[in-house]
């Protein structure tokens, strides 16, 4: 985990955010291509990083746990097409920003169907 990601979550554990829907407080963005986690809260466990947020861009959008370790070790190989290796990244310099404020589109229509 980075520093950077330790300082955001240190007063989010789990369930620090449970029932606030769209006004929660997104804490950190990872991206994988259009995939994005949303991540609202976390706690250590462990050796692991336990996240709780709003993943979009897969099959299907929604909440959920991930751990970090396990979104560390996601991996796309490009190689054949020439654009090599891909892998999750913390998206750098995000400041915290309630998930009704944040512009994503696909986001906000998940948003709008929880109520």
């Amino acid at each position: 985990m980075t520093p950077q990601l330790a300082e955001t979550l240190k007063d989010f554990p789990l369930y620090s955010q449970d029932g606030k829907g769209k006004e929660a407080v997104c804490r950190a963005i990872f991206a994988l291509g259009s995939i994005r986690w949303y991540i609202l809260e976390g706690e250590t466990d462990g050796k692991d990083t336990i996240l709780f947020g709003i993943v979009i861009g897969m099959m299907e959008d929604e909440y959920g746990y991930i751990s970090l370790n396990e979104l560390s070790e996601v991996e796309l190989d490009y190689t054949a097409q020439g654009f090599g290796k891909l892998q999750v990244r913390q998206q750098e310099n995000f400041q915290p920003t309630k998930l009704s404020q944040l512009k994503d589109n696909r986001l906000q229509r998940f948003l709008a169907n929880l109520e």
